[in-house]
Parts: C-alpha cells; sequence; structure tokens
C-alpha cells in the first residue's frame, strides 16, 4: 500500500504568525492533535502538534536545569526552551522543518519514519505542494480491516476509492480532513461536515459511485463560521475557525 491510500486530505493548516490560542481552538474544535504550518504562498514551513504543549508556562511544567546542567546544555539551547514555553505565536512554538513523505511513498517507509523519529503526523507532499496528511489513527484504520476479516484493498476497491474522490474533488461541501477507504466496495468515511445537507451530499456522492456496495458514515457534523479575517491556510488547504462539533460515531 502507499501513502496517498489512507492519508486524509483537505487537511486544515495554520499560518505561523497566528496565535497558539488560535491553533488549540481549531485543534481541539476539529477533533484533531496536529496542524501543519503553512506560509502565505502555501509552503510548508512547520507543524504544530499536542506534544509541543506538553512543557508550557501555563501548566508548570517548564524544564528546571540546575546551574550546572544549564551550562553544560548552552545558552541557546535554554533560550529554545524558554521560547517554547513562553512563546505565543505558532511560529515559536512549531516543530521546523518536519518530516514529509511522498504520495507513492511505502507504507512500509512511512511506518518505519514514524517509528524512529517517533513522529505522530506525516506530511504528505506532491512536489512543493502539501497534499494530505498521515497520522497515527490512520494506521489503525487501516489495519481494522484485516483484523475484523474484511479482505484489504483490491484493485477494484482502489478504483472505487478514485471515483468517490474525484466526485467530491472541487465541491465545497466536501468534508473537511476527509478520509475515504473501501473494502469490498463498502465506503468508509471520515471527516468534518459542515452540516447536514453535506453529510447527505457526500453520502449521495458514494452512492453514485460505481461498485459501492455501501457506505459507512463516520462523519462528524460541525457548525463552522468561516471568518476572512482569521485565514491560517494556503494552497490545498483549508483554513476554518470552528465552533465546538459533535460525530455520531467515534473514529477508530
Amino acid at each position: 500500500m502507499r501513502a496517498h491510500q489512507i492519508m486524509s486530505r483537505r487537511v486544515i493548516a495554520i499560518r505561523p504568525e497566528a496565535s497558539i490560542a488560535d491553533a488549540i481552538k481549531v485543534m481541539l474544535g476539529h477533533h484533531i492533535s496536529g496542524l501543519p504550518v503553512t506560509d502565505s504562498a502555501g509552503k510548508l514551513v512547520g507543524i504544530i502538534c499536542e506534544s509541543d504543549f506538553l512543557r508550557r508556562a501555563e501548566l508548570d511544567t517548564e524544564h528546571t536545569r540546575n546551574r550546572l546542567l544549564t551550562v553544560l546544555l548552552g545558552a541557546d539551547r535554554i533560550a529554545r526552551e524558554f521560547v517554547k514555553e513562553h512563546g505565543r505565536k505558532v511560529e515559536q512554538v512549531m516543530t521546523r522543518d518536519p518530516a514529509t513523505i511522498r504520495e507513492d511513498t511505502p507504507l512500509e517507509e512511512t511506518a518505519d519514519l514514524m517509528e524512529r523519529r517517533n513522529l505522530n503526523h506525516v506530511p504528505v507532499m506532491r512536489a512543493d505542494r502539501v497534499v494530505g496528511i498521515i497520522t497515527r489513527s490512520d494506521f489503525l484504520s487501516a489495519v481494522a480491516g484485516p483484523l475484523t476479516g474484511a479482505r484489504g484493498y483490491s484493485e477494484d476497491d482502489d478504483q472505487i476509492r478514485r471515483s468517490v474522490l474525484a466526485a467530491m474533488a472541487g465541491m465545497a461541501w466536501q468534508p473537511v480532513g476527509l478520509n475515504v477507504s473501501v473494502r469490498d466496495g463498502v465506503v468508509t468515511l471520515r471527516g468534518v461536515v459542515k452540516g447536514d445537507n453535506a453529510r447527505q451530499a457526500v453520502i449521495v456522492a458514494c452512492e453514485n459511485a460505481s461498485g459501492v456496495r455501501g457506505v459507512d458514515d463516520r462523519l462528524c457534523l460541525q457548525s463552522i463560521s468561516p471568518d476572512p479575517e482569521d485565514d491560517y491556510g494556503g494552497g490545498d488547504f483549508v483554513s476554518l475557525q470552528a465552533e465546538p462539533s459533535t460525530c455520531d460515531d467515534e473514529p477508530l
């Protein structure tokens, strides 16, 4: 299998100059644990994840160093830690130059990269543009089929998946964080939709794709209020300001 077969598409991104309060609001509102950071031209410049908030002044979890260790570590590292623990902007807290993969990267290589570097999120690139993201939960969803008796991806299932994605490409109601998987002709949908009409549009698009035998709707319903002044994303990413959401089904 390849990265494009399990990656989440239409991923939410945030700008480096955005506040960390906004980043936290988006992550909590969309039930996601990480955000790619893109500049005004859509170039990937970093990634901000839950782990970036483990050491924070608000929690009294900053690093404490005795004088000797401070000398050994050096002023530069101590300064970097201070910025990350007290910073108020995404660019001050994010991980810079994150590891990335291509759409056609084998999952074996992706798993090895995530394991070696202890990564929870890996942006998926097409040339210099981000076209998706893979998280550990995407591997969980992919492995669920074989463990529950499904035969896994086939050529027919892969063609159905491409047809479903093509049917929704460019549509205003396309889910945010869309993840489509197909096994034995049954389409499983994950992502965030703006309302019941959008949910129904997604389901109808799937049902009209050739070869679809059924639709497993695991979409989250969310009330989203886009604010033009809060445009955090760039390129192929979607940038939204969100209110609390509800899911009909917990993700795998």
